[in-house]
């Protein structure tokens, strides 16, 4: 077998997987193409170690535990992916970009700025106000 007809097919894996994380606005499609790379890498991986003769299938070895570390990131990403759906009601990425902890609004305060002292609430004002449930918040 030769080494060529792998290794194109795991470049064409690669620049695929590559062209969705660039392009892709969606989550989901993002996670997906991160997949399509590293299975492009691990045909090189056991491509390269059949070519090579290894007595140790050290290559097949790397792709076993290249595949589990790929299963448990793609576990973690639908975890947070499905989080911010929740939270948002959209997995595009471009909705994610406005969760800076700073409003873009120039008349916030900054709080790098000398002298800008946060103000906190005080605690009776906070006590007095009377909790609602939810059941009530949702028939008002």
């Amino acid at each position: 077998m030769h080494l060529a007809y792998p290794a194109v097919l795991a470049v064409l894996l690669f620049c695929v997987g590559l062209y969705g994380v660039l392009a892709r606005r969606n989550a989901i499609l993002v996670l997906m193409s991160v997949e399509l790379m590293l299975n492009a890498v691990n045909l090189n991986l056991v491509a390269f170690d059949v070519w090579l003769r290894d007595a140790l299938h050290s290559g097949q070895a790397l792709t076993l535990f290249t595949i589990a570390i790929a299963a448990a990131e793609i576990g973690i990403g639908l975890a947070i992916v499905l989080a911010v759906y929740r939270n948002r009601g959209s997995s595009a990425i471009d909705d994610l970009r406005d969760t800076a902890e700073r409003p873009d609004d120039p008349d916030a305060p900054d709080d790098d700025a000398e002298g800008a002292v946060a103000e906190e609430p005080a605690p009776a004002e906070t006590a007095e106000k009377p909790k609602k449930s939810q059941k009530a918040e949702a028939t008002a």
